[in-house]
């Protein structure tokens, strides 16, 4: 089966790597797994052994075909429910409540795709997704934050599981992966929609330029606090001065 790049296809091709994937997700018996992209079939194989049913993504119409008669027993069990389609246009609100999703995404996707969920009225109960190593760095462990850490950190608990090397995958990419967990997802750092809304104004408008003390990027959005150092950067400021900044009512300035 040959990767299209146009939706940034890399199959993973270990068995064992897909076998470890299953086991940090920490899924039971009773799980309802949300997978995007199965591409070759060789994690979702690998979930079926240990959940109770895998609803599955795939936009490739080739691939499919080929998942569909290589699982037809699977689907036929009504374990495995196989959609044709594209995750940019998909509705999170058909899944059951408590899904968890465990996927290995296109880079090129992977912010939309952990903001299009972390941010969805149904959000999963946890998220296992293999990314790009720097990325999930750069969530989980980075001492500077970003606008993407930030926003996970927001909904959920980030950790990189481990690294998976570039000869994992056919094609390899350009860079090494790995396994990135989200887990105790939800609203809690939220009393209400409209603070959800004022803390993603503070963290752009923070990030805005990053040349500038996150003070002058804020000038325009009222008095702010004294928790922020004159000469900090929105990258030195860690999560609970972001929410901090939005539960007083930061509004932009009109």
């Amino acid at each position: 089966m040959w990767a299209k790049k146009s939706l940034g296809q890399n199959f993973l091709m270990h068995a064992r790597i897909a076998e470890r994937i299953v086991l940090v997700a920490k899924l039971d018996p009773n799980s309802i797994v949300f997978e995007i992209g199965p591409g070759t079939g060789m994690l979702t194989k690998e979930l079926l052994k240990k959940v109770k049913k895998v609803i599955a993504l795939e936009a490739d119409r080739e691939l499919y075909s080929k998942i569909e008669t290589d699982f037809a027993h699977e689907i036929e069990e009504k374990r495995l429910e196989l959609i044709h389609g594209d995750i940019r246009s998909f509705d999170t609100g058909t899944l059951p409540k408590g899904y968890d999703l465990v996927a290995n995404i296109p880079y090129y996707l992977t912010g939309e795709i952990i903001r299009m969920f972390l941010e969805s009225k149904n959000q999963p109960a946890s998220m296992t997704l293999l990314v790009q190593k720097e990325v999930a760095e750069r969530i989980a462990r980075s001492k500077k934050e970003s606008i993407l850490s930030l926003s996970v950190k927001a909904y959920g608990i980030p950790k990189l599981e481990f690294s998976v090397p570039r000869g994992a995958f056919r094609p390899a990419p350009n860079v090494d992966s790995a396994v990135l967990t989200i887990r105790d997802i939800s609203r809690k750092n939220f009393s209400a929609h409209e603070e959800e809304q004022r803390f993603f104004t503070l963290v752009h408008a923070g990030f805005g330029h990053k040349r500038k003390f996150v003070r002058g990027n804020l000038s325009g959005m009222g008095p702010l606090g004294g928790e922020i150092p004159e000469k900090a950067r929105a990258e030195d400021l860690p999560l609970q001065v972001w929410l901090d900044l939005a539960r007083t009512g930061q509004t932009l300035s009109t």
